[in-house]
């Protein structure tokens, strides 16, 4: 947890400390984008460019460093996934254009997908992995696994995915793939049990994965993995944990899920929770933009740790929706797409989205110049 700086001397120099910091002032003005003119903005958000096509299923997202690239898969003309389509297309905030990009290679829809950025390519993991090169417009299919499903995380220099299952099956082991090689590794076995929706961060040094339920209800403990010496570690369970997502500050990752959000110490193991948010239930994006953590969902928040504090900020212009993709870009939350429940047998799914720019931050003034 940030912690504030005491500086008792030089006092006038302390001051001035003070002063400076009072200056710094993260974040700029809003550009709007032309493509949608007829837009009503909403506080800092603005509407973006409808994506050529919305993606139903298996959907992935990453930032690249200059677009948001999303991924997954389109029922085929009779509704089902029998003869589904693969879809990819990319999003440019700096134009607020979109683009198509190559057809991915068919792999079985049924396995959870999720995607890596690794500095170069964008590797999408479910049955299969594949990997999306932008810069040549090419996807190319990897050596299959030997594990799938469960929760990702790019390490820098491998992708590791641990857990996960379907229809009542459950996996609890793991395997690194390393894209320098191009080969795979099989993680030691964890010494808790499998979880079929894990939820956790990667630390720099450890993939945390918090406590959860198995496929039949029961309990799971948490657990760290450390791919450098290839070793688990078993992490205090947090009593009522309902995590949706999970986000690193550097220092602590927060486990958003609701109005209750919780936050965990790797460094000493220790769980503290964070003061009540106007957080909503239902689907949530959470984000840490570098001082703060941005969390929108039926409501928009951003938590200050120095201060421990929420801000309520401007909802989100879009309708209410499920299952929709988020990336934070250094200046910007997105969020795009997702789908809305329907009384008849398929879902609405969605196109559009919108940005956030978040007010701009002033850090808390040094404690300073007391007698």
């Amino acid at each position: 947890m940030s912690s504030l700086v005491k500086i008792k001397h030089p006092v006038l120099a302390a001051c001035g400390l003070a002063l400076a910091a009072a200056a710094i002032l993260i974040g700029a003005g809003f550009v709007s984008s032309n493509s949608h003119p007829a837009a009503k903005p909403a506080g800092p958000w603005r509407a973006i460019a409808d994506a050529p096509e919305s993606i139903s299923a298996g959907r992935t997202t990453v930032w690249t460093g200059t677009e948001m690239i999303v991924a997954g898969v389109n029922p085929g003309s009779d509704g089902t996934f029998i003869h589904s389509s693969e879809v990819a297309e990319a999003y440019n905030p700096a134009t607020d254009t979109w683009r198509e990009l190559a057809e991915p290679p068919a792999t079985p829809s049924y396995c959870r997908r999720d995607a890596v950025w690794t500095g170069k390519e964008m590797l999408v993991w479910g049955c299969e992995l594949l990997a999306y090169d932008p810069a040549a417009n090419a996807w190319r299919r990897l050596p299959d696994p030997p594990t799938r499903h469960g929760i990702v995380a790019w390490t820098g220099r491998e992708l590791i995915g641990w857990g996960g299952g379907c229809c009542g099956d459950v996996s609890d082991d793991g395997s690194a793939y390393n894209p320098a090689t191009n080969t795979w590794r099989k993680l030691s076995p964890a010494p808790i049990s499998g979880q079929q929706s894990p939820i956790g961060a990667f630390t720099g040094r450890e993939l945390v994965i918090f406590n959860g339920h198995g496929p039949e209800g029961d309990r799971v403990g948490g657990a760290a993995y450390n791919p450098k010496t290839d070793t688990w570690r078993r992490i205090p369970s947090q009593r009522g944990l309902r995590a949706l997502t999970a986000v690193y500050d550097g220092n602590e990752i927060y486990a958003v899920g609701g109005p209750r959000v919780l936050a965990f110490n790797p460094s000493n193991d220790m769980w503290r929770q964070l003061p009540r948010s106007a957080l909503g239930a239902g689907d949530i994006a959470a984000v840490w933009t570098g001082n703060r953590l941005i969390v929108s969902g039926a409501t928009t928040s951003a938590y200050d740790p120095p201060r421990d504090l929420w801000k309520t900020l401007a909802t989100s212009p879009l309708a209410p929706r499920q299952d929709y993709a988020a990336v934070w870009t250094g200046r910007k939350l997105i969020l795009w797409g997702g789908f809305v429940p329907t009384s008849a047998a398929n879902p609405r799914y969605l196109a559009d989205g919108a940005a956030l720019r978040p007010p701009k931050y002033s850090p808390p003034l040094p404690q300073c110049c007391g007698g």
